[in-house]
């Protein structure tokens, strides 16, 4: 759920659910979801990013074998633009939810 809170005309405090994607348009934040067991075979980051897990759990695997397990609350700087890349995999039972920022980049 997205939720604005907000003083209204009246002076007062009010709540406004949000669509994720007016979100997007006003923050350049993207929201996303992947279904449980959905699995994105071997890929590269289009740009550096944060990735923010909000629920459910996933793991990367990179070309070494290494697997790392994120959950809700983890933030992963994603800056794998070039080469092999990873593969992602939901885990568990339900969906995970997520959040990207792009990084920033300085210079011309």
């Amino acid at each position: 759920m997205f939720v604005r809170l907000y003083t209204g005309p009246d002076g007062h405090s009010h709540f406004e659910e949000l669509d994720p994607a007016s979100l997007e348009k006003d923050t350049g934040i993207t929201f996303g979801s992947y279904p449980a067991n959905h699995f994105y075979d071997w890929h590269t980051a289009p740009d550096p990013i944060y990735y923010i897990n909000l629920s459910g759990s996933f793991e990367y695997q990179i070309e070494d074998g290494t697997i790392m397990r994120f959950g809700p609350g983890d933030v992963i700087l994603v800056e794998d633009t070039k080469g092999t890349g990873h593969t992602s995999r939901t885990i568990g039972d339900g969906p995970r939810t997520f959040a990207i920022i792009r990084q920033s980049r300085a210079g011309p």
